[in-house]
């Protein structure tokens, strides 16, 4: 793995770092860390990377490991930066026949992530999201259970996702990540929708296993100043009839980091929350069940995203470990000219494409008179 972005004050970096080792499939072998020269050589000897693999900047990185024999170059670029800086460095990656792990949002607007998806499909690489909340193992049981019928025919889904850290003006404060997650250059047109409401609207799809057909929004800055969206609501037609609310707010005080959705069909309904990653609750009218990571007998895709006996709480670097675990089989499948088996899965650049377009119809929702938007 070569990586651009995730220097040593960079808090995903380090997460991606992390995960991408915890299986012992990945080595980090070269990177540009940081825009800042000085910033970037520093962290690579931090992680103890040779000289001459420490790089200026990501075209460098690229074309120069491109030059390195097979099995000595890197054989993927890992994309850790804000995300304007999402487009560039994964284009040409994927034009020098790099595969690509990349954070989500896939780029900063739909023009650039058709490019991307487009340039993924022509090239036959391999590309990873990093909607890290689909690693989760009580939310492959929760999509395995509705597949195959569980609950039934799906009705209602209600997704949240609350934050209360934006509740101040903070991102003139010095906060290195609310400044870039508010600035419209960085983060794109959208704010809290494309930071956390994406996660929201890519968990609902995933786990129900539908798409969203319609949308109606209505998105808020309620902190003076502030030149995003802080705060969105969102009302959701599915395209099986199902009907949904989407919620996401950064400036909800009190709140840390409270995903968690509800879905509910014909015979019974399913809740999952990221603070209780290891609960999944299954509902009817006769009763509740609650249903344990590592406990009973869970569907093949819980038990392979399964890391450690029942009972240790499974959290957020083991869900980031999965993805790049997925990727790594499916590259190694790849290599061998096999297919990797679909319960190894992870986000696509088609989910990247859908959430961009997301943020525009929810944009253009927001802005309409007559509200409903196709999507």
């Amino acid at each position: 793995m070569g990586m651009v972005g995730g220097s040593l004050d960079a808090f995903i970096g380090g997460v991606h770092r992390r995960a991408a080792i915890m299986d012992g499939e990945i080595e980090l072998v070269c990177g540009v860390f940081s825009s800042d020269a000085a910033k970037s050589k520093e962290t690579g000897r931090a992680l103890y990377l040779p000289e001459d693999r420490l790089y200026d900047d990501y075209e460098e990185m690229i074309l120069k490991e491109k030059q390195l024999p097979e099995g000595e170059r890197m054989d993927f670029v890992a994309i850790v930066t804000p995300n304007h800086m999402h487009y560039g460095p994964t284009k040409l990656a994927l034009e020098n026949g790099f595969h690509v792990v990349c954070d989500k949002p896939i780029t900063l607007n739909t023009e650039e992530a058709e490019e991307i998806a487009a340039l993924v499909k022509e090239t036959g690489l391999i590309f990873c999201l990093t909607h890290n909340y689909t690693g989760y193992p009580m939310v492959k049981e929760a999509k395995s259970m509705i597949a195959s019928g569980a609950i039934g025919e799906v009705r209602k889904v209600i997704v949240e996702y609350p934050q209360g850290w934006l509740a101040t003006l903070v991102e003139v404060t010095g906060n290195k990540q609310a400044a870039w997650r508010t600035d419209p250059k960085r983060s794109g047109a959208a704010g809290g929708l494309g930071d956390i409401g994406t996660h929201a609207e890519n968990l609902a799809e995933y786990i129900t296993g539908l798409k969203i057909s319609q949308i109606c929004a209505d998105l808020t800055i309620f902190v003076e100043g502030r030149l995003l969206d802080d705060d969105a609501n969102v009302l959701l037609r599915f395209n099986n009839g199902a009907k949904g609310i989407l919620q996401n707010s950064q400036i909800a005080n009190g709140e840390e980091n409270d995903l968690n959705i509800r879905v509910y069909g014909e015979t019974g309904g399913l809740q999952w929350k990221q603070m209780e990653p290891n609960t999944l609750i299954h509902k009817t009218n006769q009763g509740v069940r609650i249903i344990r990571t590592g406990v009973g007998n869970l569907s093949k895709a819980a038990q392979v995203h399964t890391r450690i006996p029942a009972g240790h709480p499974e959290g957020y670097f083991e869900a980031f470990a999965n993805l790049y675990r997925n990727f790594a089989i499916h590259l190694r499948a790849y290599w061998e000219g096999k297919k990797a088996d679909a319960v190894y899965d992870f986000p696509s650049a088609e989910d990247g494409l859908r959430g961009m377009k997301f943020i525009d119809a929810v944009i253009a929702s927001n802005n309409s008179d007559t509200k409903w938007t196709d999507f």
